[in-house]
């Protein structure tokens, strides 16, 4: 028999096998469950968050666990999985990339793949922006090591990073102190090269002007010793904050102005905005020089312009990512490109525009006042739950897993639910997370 043959046939059969995980279900196998949260707490010294460990089995926006419970995950591995469970253009790609004679490829010895995907981050990156080359790495914070890498060389080794509040850029020594949660960072030394800017409050008319005059204040004080402004187009673990493009304009105007790469950090929007860019959905292609990207890529890239294109030397790496990861980014591009998930109508939208149309319904109905705020980009959503505490947030989260729907948390103050919604998401699996949310929201509020 033919190997593509095959691998369609196996396809075909996991997918007959999974279809009935379409579905809620309460644990059958609690004890073999137990079992596998409690190894891989001690394997790796801490409690897992939740008790999950998956079987591997999952179906569109359903995944089963070793309690033999099968949960709405609508977080996705905290944005990874954008095409949910088990979708069969993964696994045939999967599939035929397994059966390829490396496990894993990096930029000495690349395979097809390689280059497949690199041609399609870059021809997407520049259908709207100045952005033409890309580097393959293994996750976000690498990418964003290599993007610091490239704008200090730029701008021949200044050492000062302009980073807002509240920011998140990944948990290495150099993007932990981008990062602005000294939780992160408990026992760290600090190294002083951070500049912080306010990010966008929309309850503060003077947000912008204010944000503005600091930012100022900063290319005064250490002109000449600026690497680069960074910043999440739409904020993450922060909170999913979201501002206008207005707010960003001015500054990134006095960054052109003054020779400063601007580096965006889409490592948690891309794809995910209703354009394969968030700078895209915000309009600010033109003032983009850097831009890192991970999580529903299946692996990580740091894209950039001509003029940045870093010397021999200074970027390299063994590791670009798996065979099997690099060609499944490839048919996750190829997916969302050509099957109308882009687009002020496409289906990333839709599912955003009913998504938060069931929160707000929740909020003013049977969850009054309970779900507030309800905001975010594309298939980033949150959400104020209860009294907006982070005790409260956490319980309602767990809360939520037992009764059969994941998501997770964000936020500083108010703390809110986050949600990453998989590109997948059909309008009874909405309503089905507005079931869950309603009955756990009114079990808390009852307790």
């Amino acid at each position: 028999m033919d190997i593509h043959q095959h691998i369609d046939e196996l396809v075909a059969e996991t997918q007959k096998k999974s279809a009935h995980l379409g579905q809620i279900q309460q644990p059958t196998q609690k004890e073999s469950g137990a079992d596998w949260v409690q190894r891989a707490g001690e394997s790796r010294g801490r409690p897992l968050f939740y008790p999950y460990v998956g079987t591997g089995n999952g179906y569109g926006c359903y995944v089963e666990l070793t309690d033999g419970s099968v949960k709405l995950d609508l977080i996705n591995g905290i944005g990874v999985h954008i095409l949910g469970h088990s979708h069969p253009k993964l696994q045939k790609a999967s599939l035929t990339a397994a059966l390829s004679d490396v496990v894993v490829q990096g930029n000495l010895q690349p395979n097809k793949e390689y280059t497949l995907l690199l041609e399609k981050i870059t021809e997407i990156a520049s259908r709207n922006s100045k952005l033409k080359h890309a580097w393959l790495t293994t996750s976000g914070s690498m990418s964003g090591e290599i993007a610091l890498k490239i704008a200090r060389q730029k701008t021949n080794g200044a050492r000062h990073i302009i980073a807002m509040d509240n920011a998140f850029a990944g948990r290495s020594t150099m993007m932990a102190e981008i990062t602005d949660n000294l939780a992160f960072k408990q026992g760290q030394p600090d190294y002083n090269e951070v500049l912080r800017v306010p990010f966008y409050d929309s309850a503060d008319p003077e947000s912008s002007k204010k944000s503005l005059e600091i930012f100022k204040s900063h290319l005064e004080k250490h002109k000449g010793d600026i690497s680069c402004f960074t910043f999440e187009p739409m904020q993450g673990e922060g909170g999913y904050n979201v501002a206008p493009r207005e707010f960003f304009v001015p500054m990134l105007e006095l960054c052109k102005s003054s020779g400063i790469p601007v580096w965006f950090d889409e490592v948690q929007t891309f794809c995910r905005t209703g354009h394969f860019f968030a700078f895209e959905t915000l309009c600010l292609s033109e003032y983009v020089d850097i831009c890192t990207v991970a999580k529903s890529l299946q692996t990580a890239a740091t894209i950039y312009t001509p003029e940045l294109n870093p010397k021999p030397g200074l970027v390299s790496g063994t590791f670009a990512g798996s065979s099997v990861a690099l060609a499944s980014a490839l048919t996750v591009l190829n997916e969302l490109d050509q099957n109308d998930y882009m687009g002020a109508e496409g289906k990333i939208n839709q599912i955003h525009k009913k998504f938060i149309a069931m929160l707000n319904r929740l909020n003013t109905t049977s969850c009054k006042g309970l779900l507030r705020d309800a905001a975010g980009l594309g298939l980033m959503v949150a959400v104020i739950p209860l009294d907006g505490t982070k005790p409260t947030m956490i319980a309602l989260a767990k809360k939520l897993f037992e009764n059969g729907l994941m998501c997770f948390g964000c936020g500083r103050g108010p703390f809110k639910l986050r949600f990453l919604l998989p590109a997948v998401l059909t309008d009874e699996d909405i309503e089905r997370a507005g079931t869950i949310l309603e009955k756990t929201i009114l079990e808390m509020k009852n307790a």
